[in-house]
């Protein structure tokens, strides 16, 4: 099968916009370096790395859906991630930086993680 002439259209223009300018790609790595720091300021493991998919491991199945479910509460939407889809013991909080991310996202995003984590524990002080 082709590839719809809209996707490709789409994939050309992002690529364009990549191309012209470094700006995007400077606020995404800024974005991630800072979102990592901070939430490991706060006590939470996070795997290390660069890249702007930000995994929180939290080890237990059960407390990464409910750690989800209460970031859901806290206007921060994160989604758990388990067995089968990551090896027993080693349930996370996926998360993912853009550069369209402000400031204030990632504050209120940390916050958040902040009060999730003083309510239910996980992470790198409970290891």
């Amino acid at each position: 099968n082709t590839v719809a002439p809209p996707i490709v259209g789409a994939a050309l223009a992002a690529l364009d916009l990549l191309e012209s300018s470094d700006e995007r790609r400077e606020r995404l790595a800024a974005n991630t370096a800072w979102f990592r720091e901070r939430l490991g300021q706060v006590g939470l493991e996070v795997l290390p790395g660069e890249h702007p998919i930000v995994p929180v491991m939290l080890g237990d199945e059960n407390l990464a859906v409910r750690f989800s479910e209460e970031l859901r509460s806290e206007g921060v939407l994160a989604v758990g991630f388990t067995y089968p889809v990551v090896p027993r013991g080693r349930a996370r909080i996926r998360t993912q930086i853009s550069a369209a991310h402000s400031d204030a996202d990632l504050e209120q995003a940390v916050a958040a993680f902040a009060a999730v984590h003083a309510r239910l524990g996980g992470g790198a002080s409970d290891a």
